[in-house]
Parts: structure tokens; C-alpha cells; sequence
């Protein structure tokens, strides 16, 4: 074997779920190697849709950059019924709480600027280089690439994509259904003549989408200096039934299901990026076969509606991060592990269920089927508390660990163990006021309480044991009273309570069973 090489965390797949858990385990100090099968970095859009709680991983990893300068903000959904605008659908910001806003940008600019963070942790994505097998044994995982090569490392994670080779060779089943026929994408330029500008009763403040017996249409503005690059999204089932149709044949498709559907002379022009797909729900029987562990699309698949895919991807990573990494250098047992399946399956199964009613709901062509979509559920929309469910329900924000292996005995306070700590301001030992997602992101956080005389004194020697990667600050809450909290990297909280003796009985639990005490 040519060019047996060592390191702590072997990464295959460099997508959005693959960097973020690298630069995840960097920020702890861990050795990563990333490997991805593809000649280069991804250069087409693919998901355009980043909701609030994917902006957050990437503000606790450092790695927002420009983003949030460069994406579309103004995020709404109008639905149309022939030329007659139904409903719009608005999505904003309901009490959420976050000082990271759902972003419409291209993934292969969050690609980018993950890598950019990566590269600035010492890290730069290996190309052309796939995993072709792998092998474990007590102490690590020996994995051959593509290229003749091999790498040792002690822990192996899959994040390539829903026909995973690491599941494979991890002999993990990944059970699935077919949901849906063709649709079809482009990123294509639009306008009413050649050379004219973009019609003007498409709206770019927001997605337009029509859903009549034909089948679907959505058309998304996205960022681009002329103003007119639309995602075109169409449900093709009465289309040619070739297994794959070309991009020639994917383009004469749209151009002539555009103006069909919106009833508008609309001109499909240039193509940036052209794409089709057929939406399966897949999700993997578990998550981690002894050193071998799956995240993001290799551990479940679902169709793109709603913008789940990513988001439930950058969660997985930042889950699994800080935990892989106490693992990595000894300061936790392996059980450990096992919480990133108990945490983060349930919601992937979540996940799937709501975009399977989704799919089933767009994709409807029977006479019910479409009253029920057309007339029930696009007026239910127009109420106002529907529409902050919504927003509530994409952006992941609710998401809780509570009921996991490390969550809250019952009838604790709010937030419990587990919930999702706010992005509240904090202050550092030197009294500068910040963020807490901005001392987070490889780092567990100790929020001493507001009332100084009732800090648990032996609290900063338990902390020890996570290796130093602890910020003590101070809250700037005063309701919390004497309560001091912990809150890990992924902006969960851990533990809360006025007892140094129960926190040093918690973590004990925690890192060397992987459940609370």
C-alpha cells in the first residue's frame, strides 16, 4: 500500500456537511483529512436556500464570510392559480431570536466559504480522490482511495451524498420509496425579448409558483449582477421517459413549460446550470457502525421542498463535531458517539415526513388531490399564524435534544437541557459585552450567573476535563438568578443549576456513558 498517511478524522465528501464538520473539528484542534471523488469544487447552485438555524452553524464555524451581504433577504412565496395571485406566504423573523437571518444564496458559495474557513484551519479538500474501501479494526480505519492511496485514521466519517460508499462499506441499510416523476431544474436567465429585460410581473422580492393540473412550477430570484437568474423548478411527469434526459432536452423542456404554466410570455434564455431529479425518501437504519459514521445526505435523503437538505446537514456536522473531537482526544468514551444518532436521527425522520407530505402535496394531479392543495390548504396560508408556523417549523430553530440521552429530567425550567440557548449578549472576564455564538463554535460555553456571590466557586476545575475548550462569561441576564449554565459547542444547553457537585456528576455521566446522570 503506497502512502499510508495517519490523522485523527478522515472526512469523505467535501460538501456543505463534510466542511462543516472539518472546520468543526479544527476549531477543537483535531487532525482532519478531507477527500472528495470529484475533479474540483462544485461550481452549480444546486440548494439556494439557507434558513436561520444553517446561518447560525456557519456564524458559531466562522465561516458566514460575505454571505450575508451578498444574498437575497426579502423571502416570500406567492402562489398563483392561473394569473390570479392565491396567497403569499412571507417569512421573517416570529420572536426567533437569532442575529443569523435565512439567506437565498447559491451552495456553491456556502462551499466556498466553508472551504476559505477550512483552508484558514490548516485544511484544504483533497480532489479526485475517493474512497474506494475501507477496513477497521480496534484501532482505526484503514480506507483505500481512488487513486491507489491509503489512509489510517482513527475515525472515518461518511458525508458523501445519498449513494454513500462509506454506508456501503459500513454495511448500514438505507431503505427508501420512490415519491415522485421528473422534475426539472435550471438556473436560466429570463426576460420577454431577446435582449429586453426581465418581465416585470415576476417579482424578485420573492418565489412565484403556479400548481395547476399540468404539474408544479416555481420560479426563484436568484443573486447575480444582471438581475434576471431565476431557478426554475418543474414537475415534468408527462415528459419523455428517457432514464436521463440531456441538457439540450432539459432546456427545450423548461423553455416551454415556463410560458405554459405562468400564462406569461416569458423567454427562457442563457442556462447557467441545468439539472433533473426524481424525489426519494431514504434514511439510514443508524448512524454509526464502530468507527465508521455517517452525516447529511449519506444518512438520509428527501426531496429539496422547504430547503431541508443542507440545513439538516450543517446540524448533523456541528452535532457530531464536538463530540467526535472528545472522543478523538481521549476526554470521552466512544459511547459517546451513540448520542449523535439519539439526538439527530428522530429529527431526520421528522424532517422526512414533512417533505414526503410536501412532495405528495405539490406532485398531486387527482381532482382531490388538487382541491385539497388549490383551494384548502393555499387558503389556510393566508392566516397570519400559519405563516409564522411556517417560518418556525423550516428554519429548525425548535429543534431540541430534551428527550435524548443527554437531556433534562422532567419538569425542569425552560430551557431545558438539551433546548436551544438564544444568541443572548454575555460579557467576558475583562467586561467587553458580546455574543454567545461568537465565543461558541469549538468551544463550550459557562454562563456564570448574574448574581456573582452565588457562583459555584469549583465549577472552573469540573470544566477541566473538556480539555480547555470552555469560555467562562459572565450572563448579562438578570432573570437567571443564581443559576449558572453550560452550553455546548452547538449552541444546546448542557446543564444548568447552582451546584459545581452536579455539574462535575453530569459530565461524568456524559462523557463516559453518553447519558445524563
Amino acid at each position: 500500500m503506497a502512502d499510508t498517511a495517519e490523522t485523527e478524522v478522515l472526512v469523505v465528501g467535501a460538501g456543505p456537511t463534510g466542511l462543516a464538520l472539518a472546520c468543526g473539528l479544527r476549531l477543537h484542534g483535531v487532525g482532519v483529512r478531507v477527500v472528495d471523488r470529484s475533479p474540483g469544487p462544485a461550481t452549480t447552485s444546486r440548494a439556494n436556500f439557507v434558513h436561520a438555524r444553517g446561518s447560525e452553524v456557519l456564524d458559531r464555524l466562522g465561516a458566514l464570510g460575505t454571505l450575508p451581504d451578498e444574498a437575497g433577504r426579502a423571502l416570500q412565496v406567492t402562489t398563483y392559480l392561473g394569473d390570479r395571485p392565491m396567497v403569499r406566504l412571507r417569512f421573517g423573523d416570529p420572536g426567533l431570536r437569532t442575529a443569523a437571518l435565512p439567506l437565498v444564496v447559491s451552495q456553491a458559495r456556502v462551499e466556498a466559504e466553508l472551504r476559505e474557513r477550512l483552508a484558514g484551519l490548516g485544511v484544504e479538500p483533497e480532489w479526485s480522490r475517493g474512497l474506494r474501501t475501507a477496513t477497521q479494526d480496534d484501532d482505526g480505519v484503514t480506507a483505500e482511495l481512488s487513486d491507489g492511496t491509503s489512509v489510517r485514521a482513527a475515525w472515518l466519517v461518511g458525508c458523501d451524498g445519498t449513494r454513500s460508499t462509506v454506508r456501503k462499506v459500513a454495511g448500514i441499510a438505507a431503505p427508501g420509496v420512490r415519491l415522485s416523476e421528473r422534475f426539472l431544474l435550471a438556473d436560466v436567465h429570463l426576460g420577454t425579448a431577446p435582449g429586453g429585460p426581465a418581465d416585470p410581473a415576476l417579482d424578485r422580492t420573492g418565489t412565484s409558483g403556479w400548481a395547476g393540473p399540468a404539474g408544479l412550477l416555481g420560479l426563484m430570484p436568484m443573486p447575480h449582477p444582471d438581475g434576471d437568474l431565476w431557478r426554475v423548478l418543474a414537475y415534468d411527469p408527462d415528459g419523455p421517459a428517457d432514464e436521463r434526459l440531456t441538457p439540450d432536452e432539459i432546456l427545450r423542456r423548461v423553455t416551454a413549460l415556463v410560458p405554459a404554466r405562468a400564462g406569461r410570455p416569458i423567454r427562457v434564455g442563457t442556462p447557467e446550470w441545468l439539472s433533473e431529479f426524481t424525489v426519494h425518501r431514504r434514511l439510514a437504519d443508524r448512524y454509526r457502525a464502530g468507527r465508521l459514521l455517517l452525516a447529511g445526505d449519506a444518512a438520509h435523503a428527501h426531496a429539496p421542498f422547504g430547503g431541508q437538505g443542507m440545513l439538516t446537514g450543517l446540524g448533523d456536522a456541528e452535532n457530531l463535531a464536538w463530540k467526535l473531537a472528545l472522543v478523538a482526544r481521549g476526554a470521552a468514551a466512544p459511547s459517546l458517539l451513540d448520542t449523535y444518532e439519539a439526538e439527530r436521527r428522530p429529527l431526520a425522520t421528522d424532517v422526512l415526513r414533512g417533505t414526503s407530505a410536501l412532495t405528495r402535496v405539490d406532485v398531486a394531479r387527482s381532482a382531490a388531490g388538487r382541491f385539497l392543495r388549490d383551494q384548502v390548504l393555499v387558503r389556510a396560508f393566508r392566516a397570519g399564524w400559519v405563516q409564522r408556523w411556517a417560518t418556525w417549523t423550516t428554519s429548525q430553530l425548535w429543534v431540541s435534544y430534551r428527550t435524548g440521552p443527554l437531556g433534562a429530567r422532567p419538569f425542569t425550567r425552560r430551557p431545558r437541557p438539551g433546548d436551544r440557548v438564544a444568541d443572548v449578549p454575555v460579557r467576558r472576564p475583562d467586561g467587553t459585552t458580546t455574543r454567545l455564538y461568537s465565543e461558541l463554535g469549538g468551544t463550550w460555553a459557562y454562563l456564570r450567573p448574574a448574581v456573582p456571590g452565588a457562583r459555584p466557586r469549583s465549577a472552573p476545575a469540573v470544566l477541566a476535563r473538556l480539555g480547555g475548550q470552555v469560555r467562562v462569561l459572565d450572563s448579562t441576564a438578570p432573570h437567571r438568578g443564581t443559576e449558572a449554565w453550560l452550553v455546548r459547542p452547538d449552541g444546546h444547553l448542557a446543564w444548568r443549576g447552582t451546584d459545581a457537585d452536579d455539574l462535575d456528576r453530569w459530565l461524568t455521566a456524559a462523557l463516559t456513558t453518553g447519558r445524563r446522570p
